[in-house]
């Protein structure tokens, strides 16, 4: 493994720009690393979209807890994105850049509960979030993302915990926070993210059929206007803590995440010798 002049300078690849992988960007960004590149679909749709930079690829630029990521179109646009010290996110469901930019770190942040084809051999650290990958085969370091005990934990032999398919506990609920789609089709919104609802409030709909909170709160989370939704997808989740700056602000889950994939590369890059060899 070759070490940086400079901490500072290791480019760092992140597959996925949603809620997760942002906070973990994030993180790594106010630890001064800004050579940060995140690698998303072409349509991401991103339920907590006020802290997820996966909203740059619809908008051209997304700023969360005044970071700023800003859309590349080309490869080569990268390099000025960071010039200007932001984060650059691309369309690449392909993972192309990780060839072309040949970053120090690759994150697969994705949290699809399965390794979609990440190697080891991307970069000098590969770090996997959450269960799916094998830590020493797969990935070189998981992070467990499952909330609890060991939550952030880093996992150098193994894998994380397999996933409950329970959301998150917040504040006693758990799927009841969960909005989901009742059918297939477009998803019409009659509320917006930051908006208080009471139980049994109607949220939107998705063709003729309501969405209804199934407890109060406020609306932490709603995908993009009009997009088409399948059955029992995840469409928002509801708040019972009726804070209205959660809504803006990145979580406590992502948070201990993102502290333990900068503590995962500190690891590594800061001691003289790979632990690795």
């Amino acid at each position: 493994m070759k070490k940086p002049a400079k901490l500072s300078e290791l480019v760092i690849g992140i597959k996925g720009a949603g809620e997760m992988a942002s906070g973990v960007a994030w993180r790594l960004y106010m630890a001064n690393f800004h050579k940060i590149f995140m690698l998303e679909a072409p349509n991401p749709l991103a339920v907590r979209r006020e802290v997820s930079f996966c909203e740059a690829i619809h908008d051209e630029t997304k700023t969360v807890e005044d970071v700023e990521a800003v859309k590349a179109n080309k490869i080569e646009g990268v390099r000025t994105i960071w010039d200007a010290d932001n984060i650059a996110v691309i369309e690449d469901p392909d993972w192309k850049a990780i060839d072309e930019l040949k970053p120090d770190v690759v994150i697969d942040a994705i949290l699809a509960k399965q390794n979609l084809g990440t190697s080891r051999n991307e970069a000098s650290l590969v770090i996997g979030l959450g269960p799916g990958f094998d830590a020493g085969k797969d990935v070189h370091m998981v992070i467990e993302t499952n909330r609890g005990h060991h939550l952030g934990r880093i996992i150098t032999s193994g894998f994380a915990e397999p996933n409950t398919g329970i959301p998150g506990n917040i504040g006693g609920f758990t799927e009841e926070r969960v909005l989901r789609a009742p059918a297939d089709g477009e998803f019409i919104p009659q509320k917006a993210i930051g908006d208080s609802v009471k139980k049994n409030e109607i949220i939107g709909s998705v063709g003729d059929v309501a969405v209804q909170s199934q407890i109060g709160g406020v609306v932490r989370g709603l995908i993009r206007p009009h997009s088409r939704v399948s059955k029992g997808l995840k469409i928002g989740d509801i708040d019972p803590r009726g804070n209205v700056d959660y809504c803006y602000t990145i979580s406590e889950k992502a948070r201990a995440i993102g502290g333990s994939v900068l503590e995962a590369i500190m690891r590594v890059y800061n001691l003289n010798v790979s632990v690795f060899l």
